[in-house]
């Protein structure tokens, strides 16, 4: 005896999940960055030395100064001349008023105004030790200097971002199915 059955048959369902990743891309460009220097700013400044020799009194003493120099010198001369001789005139005067006193004062005056004092050997072309006066001033030198800060300009430069979002697309991969059969109804398959 053959039974009536009922057969079931069943697919499950399945889904389908399909991503997509997402993209990110990021590029940071450089900074735009310009440097400038100028250049210091110098100045020098130089006061010029100065030398002076004064060779005055080496001339004088080589006896070759100047005529306004001569004249005041033999003037001077003249007049300490003078001066001795009026007073060795005074002297030999007061020695002739005392000649009670002994002595014999007129030969002793002949003699004495008869010689010529000796001359003297002098070398007079040289002149003296350090009579060539220098006097030296060095120079100045002044120096300034101006430095100048550099000049520095620097730009920065956004992020260059770019994105694609990813995708999930689902879907049935499988459908879900149910098959029914009955055997044995009415002796027959159905």
């Amino acid at each position: 005896m053959k039974l009536p059955q009922i057969r079931l048959q069943s697919q499950m369902a399945q889904i389908q999940i399909q991503q997509t990743p997402a993209r990110q891309e990021i590029r940071q460009p450089k900074a735009d960055l310009t440097i400038q220097q100028p250049a210091a700013e110098m100045t020098m400044k130089t006061t010029p030395s100065k030398l002076k020799i004064d060779q005055t009194k080496a001339w004088e003493d080589m006896n070759l100064m100047h005529i306004f120099k001569r004249n005041d010198r033999f003037a001077q001369e003249g007049l300490a001349a003078v001066k001795e001789g009026m007073a060795r005139r005074a002297q030999q005067g007061t020695a002739l008023m005392k000649i009670e006193n002994g002595g014999n004062p007129i030969t002793t005056q002949a003699k004495t105004n008869s010689e010529e004092p000796m001359k003297s050997l002098e070398l007079t072309f040289i002149p003296s030790t350090f009579s060539v006066k220098t006097s030296y001033q060095p120079s100045q030198l002044d120096i300034s200097v101006k430095t100048n800060a550099p000049i520095i300009q620097a730009k920065s430069n956004r992020p260059e971002i770019s994105y694609i979002p990813g995708k999930v697309e689902t879907g049935m991969k499988q459908q879900p199915s149910l098959e029914i059969d009955f055997v044995n109804l009415n002796g027959g398959n159905v």
